[in-house]
């Protein structure tokens, strides 16, 4: 009788919701639930304003947010394979800076 092998899988990262996030903010500033959720709230409203109008934001070493412009295109429907259009749209994205990648290595 052959020897049963158990399949590995592979660890799946934690994602880190806002609320963790707030509890992290506030035990490591000292302040209550309250004010770090005003200020993530505030800092998150603040680079949306900025993207919004066409802007960048640097947040220097962490990375930077910007506004692409993604091309329109033909597309597929997958269900049908009907061709359709697909319109030029402006994208935020995220690019991570060096202090940031390093970290993560």
């Amino acid at each position: 009788m052959a020897a049963k092998t158990k399949a590995t899988k592979k660890k799946t990262p934690t994602i880190v919701g806002k609320a963790e996030l707030i509890s992290d903010i506030a035990e490591k500033t000292k302040s209550s639930k309250k004010e770090a959720t005003d200020t993530l709230n505030v800092v998150l409203e603040t680079i949306q304003e900025h993207l919004t109008k066409g802007n960048g934001v640097r947040l220097i070493p962490f990375g930077s947010f910007e506004v692409r412009e993604r091309k329109g295109r033909t597309g597929r429907n997958p269900r049908t394979g009907q061709e359709i259009k697909i319109e030029a749209r402006k994208v935020p994205a995220f690019k991570p800076g060096k202090a940031l990648r390093d970290a993560v290595q």
